[in-house]
């Protein structure tokens, strides 16, 4: 077994270590299509990988590799897959000689975690294909230059290749990271499987590519605001006990569903066609039933109905099987079973593994993505158009469904389902997506995931930092609040009053809370003087998800709710991180792709590491303001009410913050009487 010392001396070639194919007894995604090369390009393929390596290894190397990417699609180096007990040590561990460089090798170790990652030999941590590196070769190049990081150097990585370190300053970020960015014309998914298998770029999908995934805790907050904010708004319930939410998908983002359904008080009914995945969140906790039986599921559903229980039950099979049941079961009783309805299976890669059509097995549709990608494909669209069959007829009868953010409405539209709102334009659907219509305001009034990791990795540090949480938001609370935010501050104190029993931790010791910018400069604040004063044993690093109020320019998702015709611009997630990277940021990175697709999103994010320093302090300050504010701005500008609100406050606060705010046009009668002029002077 591999130290941490010896995976920070760079790559181990001499010895070679041996050579190994997949591990059968770990999970492996599906294959991307090597058809997607031509023969020049596959030497091209090769030579891109080789080149990690010296001349003298290719001779040995180069058979292997051709092996990979004739059979996966890509070069993984499984040869290289490091022997260790790969998981986020304790920061004091690692042989830096700077302490920024520290904390990062404890989050990206984290995201490799096997209790973690969804397919950790791949270097994926969740999505399907959301990467940390492209390659093995790239985490041992990583982890020396981190290891021997000055803090008057900067890692440049680009799609999971380390540049380099380069000359820079301590007010430096000491990484920044570039994940799929592509010329905008050659961002097309086709385009992604092409230069993926080149070994060129990589999908970060959100936090996998920028180190600061937390496991499923990551987005259990937001899952929990989302079904609780779904009961209040569709079914007017405050309690949810004896509600029945439906979905699917329990791997890396999706395994949130069944701990929030139970955290909501509602039944949650998640079906999914891994039965490893079914079995990993079972053993962690996070799902407490599993059942293969759909009898039995209807049975266990009326049941915890009735008794009003807490549950999270688990169906191993196809989605759409679940839902064509209930549709069943409501024709055949009149007993409508479910009330809310959402859909979390990995949709961005819709014909890549990430959707299961209902017609095959699992395992018989893995053969057929490798063997005939072309019937998959047309599987999975008669899926999709099954699948939105039974929501739509139980919809008719109560259901309140949503979109979740990963491509469900858009790709069930393109399979030719039944998803568009009649009379409304091109794009428009009969179901919402959750940002627009229940998150929207909570991201314009300047909340969202802010987390924090103890880099000690005692569970005791993370206690205490609960313990500063809840003392730092009842003392925002006793001071007074606006009206508008007054509900989002109550749920998030009991969500960190109660957060230490539900037992979310996997992997690396980690909090999420959404909070709004006054919220997590104090929190921020909080947590550098207790790890100064010693309360907490050592440094707290700072992050958040990209899916947050500025970190991502999404116009199906985060920015669905933006009317100004702006939601396809990008400008926002991309100012985010530059002004992250100047403003105190230990890391930032920026991705194409992540939740919604390769080319259907721009998102970014950082890491900052709190160390008890004054100087950690003031930039924790200066950048958090900016990290919450530019998107609240540009919610502001776009009209939205909620921001506004939000940003004028943040200007009384800060007088040197200088936004500027819209002049709107309350006479719409105006703008309908000068266009109908000026078409009748340009028709003369």
């Amino acid at each position: 077994m591999a130290s941490l010392k010896d995976i920070c001396v760079g790559l181990p070639l001499d010895p070679l270590p041996e050579r190994k194919g997949r591990d059968p007894n770990v999970p492996h995604p599906p294959a991307f299509r090597p058809d997607l090369l031509s023969p020049e390009e596959r030497k091209v393929a090769l030579r891109n990988a080789l080149r990690y390596f010296p001349s003298d290894l290719h001779s040995v190397l180069a058979p292997e590799f051709a092996e990979e990417l004739e059979l996966y699609g890509h070069i993984y180096m499984y040869r290289f897959h490091p022997e260790i007990d790969m998981r986020a040590y304790p920061i004091s561990n690692y042989p830096c000689k700077c302490r920024q460089a520290a904390a990062i090798m404890h989050m990206l170790m984290n995201n490799l975690d096997p209790r973690v990652a969804q397919y950790p030999h791949e270097l994926v941590t969740y999505g399907t294909t959301g990467q940390v590196l492209s390659n093995w070769a790239q985490f041992y190049i990583v982890m020396k230059y981190l290891s021997g990081m000055t803090e008057d150097q900067t890692l440049v990585m680009c799609s999971g290749h380390p540049q380099g370190l380069f000359p820079s300053n301590p007010n430096s970020p000491r990484l920044v990271i570039s994940n799929g960015m592509m010329v905008p014309n050659y961002s097309s998914r086709d385009m992604y499987d092409k230069y993926f298998a080149l070994g060129v770029t990589m999908y970060g999908q959100m936090t996998a590519g920028s180190y600061c995934y937390i496991g499923p805790q990551g987005i259990v907050h937001g899952t929990v605001l989302t079904v609780v904010g779904a009961g209040r708004k569709y079914l007017g319930k405050q309690d949810l006990r004896g509600t029945v939410f439906v979905t699917s998908g329990l791997g890396g983002m999706s395994g949130a569903q069944a701990k929030a359904a139970v955290i909501s008080g509602c039944v949650g009914v998640i079906a999914e066609v891994s039965r490893e995945a079914l079995e990993k969140r079972h053993k962690q906790g996070w799902l407490m039933e599993i059942s293969d039986d759909l009898d039995q599921c209807i049975q266990r559903i009326r049941t915890a109905r009735d008794k009003q229980d807490a549950l999270s039950l688990g169906y191993h099979g196809n989605v759409v099987d679940l839902w064509e049941r209930l549709v069943e079961e409501y024709n055949r009783t009149g007993d409508l079973l479910v009330d809310l309805g959402s859909d979390q299976t990995s949709l961005h890669n819709a014909f890549g593994g990430g959707y299961y059509p209902v017609q095959l097995s699992f395992e018989e549709a893995q053969i057929m993505l490798k063997t005939n990608p072309q019937q998959f494909r047309k599987l999975v669209q008669e899926s999709l158009r099954r699948h939105v069959s039974a929501i739509n007829a139980l919809a008719k009868q109560g259901l309140k469904f949503w979109d979740y953010g990963n491509a469900f409405l858009k790709e069930a539209s393109d399979a030719g389902a039944d998803v568009e709102k009649v009379g409304a334009s091109a794009g428009v659907y009969r179901y919402p997506s959750y940002v627009q219509d229940i998150m929207g305001d909570i991201f314009s009034s300047g909340f969202g995931p802010f987390r924090w990791v103890c880099t000690s990795g005692l569970a005791c540090d993370l206690e205490k930092t609960d313990k500063i949480a809840t003392d730092v938001l009842e003392n925002i609370l006793s001071k007074g609040v606006p009206e508008y935010v007054q509900q989002q501050y109550e749920d998030n104190c009991k969500w960190i009053r109660e957060a230490g029993k539900h037992e979310l931790v996997v992997g690396s010791q980690a909090r999420i809370l959404y909070s709004d910018c006054h919220g997590r400069m104090a929190l921020a604040k909080a947590f550098n003087e207790a790890v100064a004063s010693g309360k907490v044993s050592a440094p707290i690093v700072i992050s958040r998800d990209h899916h947050d109020v500025s970190g991502t320019d999404s116009p199906y998702r985060e920015t669905s709710n933006i009317t100004d015709g702006s939601k396809f611009c990008a400008d926002m997630a991309v100012q985010n991180v530059i002004g992250d990277s100047f403003r105190g940021a230990t890391w930032v990175a920026l991705h194409n792709g992540g939740g919604v697709g390769w080319g259907e999103v721009v998102n970014g994010g950082f890491g900052l590491v709190l160390d008890g320093s004054e100087a950690a302090g003031d930039r924790s300050q200066l950048m958090l303001e900016w990290d919450v504010c530019n998107g609240v701005s540009r919610r502001s500008w776009a009209g939205n009410e909620n921001a506004e609100r939000t940003v004028r406050r943040a200007m009384e606060a800060n007088p040197l913050l200088q936004v500027t705010m819209p002049h709107h046009v309350y006479n719409p009668a105006l703008l309908e009487s000068v266009l109908a002029a000026a078409a009748t002077s340009r028709s003369k």
